[in-house]
């Protein structure tokens, strides 16, 4: 997706302009780094550089740029009509994403033209940080896992479009395994997967025949949310519906607690599950 070159803080714009008007077009290094980490965390992951790449290579200016830049009346004509024809030259070098990474080690290099590495910085933070923030999250979790599926679900809680596909690929590049996100899956290749929601169950005069209705529709499919009046009667009914899946050749994928205590629920519904022999 092109991302306009106004995606910028306007200093970098007007440093630009003077660089320009004072002859300035030395090439220069400039290399993207963390100073420090917040306490109890140890490492980074990097995530982020497809969209660095992206922005990269579609940087242009717009005539629609051009002219929202001239209506501010800061930039002489000379300089717009520069910046018609602006292209990056330079060489962007980074790690590979998914790595580790440390306080003081850098993770990407731009070499370049002192005007055109500096027209990237903003861009490049933005990009690399907020990707790298969520895979960071993500690989602490994956860390913990031991091999458990994992899937994020975060696509009505992330501030937009852009984060919402953003969580998706970071989290799968720091090793989870799904996402809810289905255009994530079509444009990413990350596979998808989702339940049911409170309200499939509560249109329903019971529970029970919630379970049973789409366990019909997605027999070798089915997962059922269990908390939406009380978590173990829920688990109860879920394992009744189970056993009806059994008998008609399928198996029940699994159950989802949503609420409440997590960790004490979920070693009850072990419990339940293994003693009505559904340890799989």
């Amino acid at each position: 997706m092109k991302v306009s070159p106004l995606f910028t803080d306007l200093y970098q714009l007007t440093m630009l302009c003077a660089y320009i008007d004072n002859g300035r077009k030395e090439r220069v290094a400039f290399e993207l780094f963390v100073r420090k980490l917040p306490k109890n965390r140890n490492y980074l992951v990097y995530a982020g550089l497809q969209d660095v790449v992206d922005f990269v290579e579609n940087l242009s200016f717009s005539s629609e740029d051009i002219d929202y830049l001239h209506s501010l009346n800061i930039f002489p004509d000379w300089f717009l009509d520069f910046l018609k024809e602006f292209r990056f030259t330079g060489d962007i070098y980074s790690m590979k994403e998914g790595t580790l990474f440390f306080p003081h080690e850098p993770v990407l290099r731009v070499e370049a033209p002192i005007y055109e590495a500096q027209l990237l910085e903003t861009a490049i933070m933005n990009q690399i940080h907020v990707s790298s923030l969520i895979a960071t999250k993500a690989a602490r979790v994956f860390s913990v896992s031991r091999g458990k599926l994992l899937a994020d679900f975060s696509l009505r809680r992330t501030h937009g479009y852009d984060a919402g596909m953003k969580t998706a690929r970071s989290c799968y590049i720091a090793g989870f395994n799904a996402t809810s996100n289905v255009l994530a899956g079509k444009l990413l290749g990350i596979p998808v997967v989702g339940t049911v929601a409170h309200s499939y169950i509560m249109s329903f005069e019971e529970e029970e025949d919630a379970f049973r209705a789409y366990a019909r529709t997605f027999p070798d499919k089915t997962v059922l949310l269990v908390d939406t009046y009380d978590t173990v009667t829920g688990i109860e009914r879920a394992i009744k519906v189970a056993k009806e899946l059994e008998a008609k050749g399928y198996r029940l994928r699994g159950i989802r607690l949503d609420s409440g205590n997590v960790i004490e629920l979920s070693k009850i519904a072990r419990k339940l599950l293994d003693e009505s022999g559904l340890e799989y």
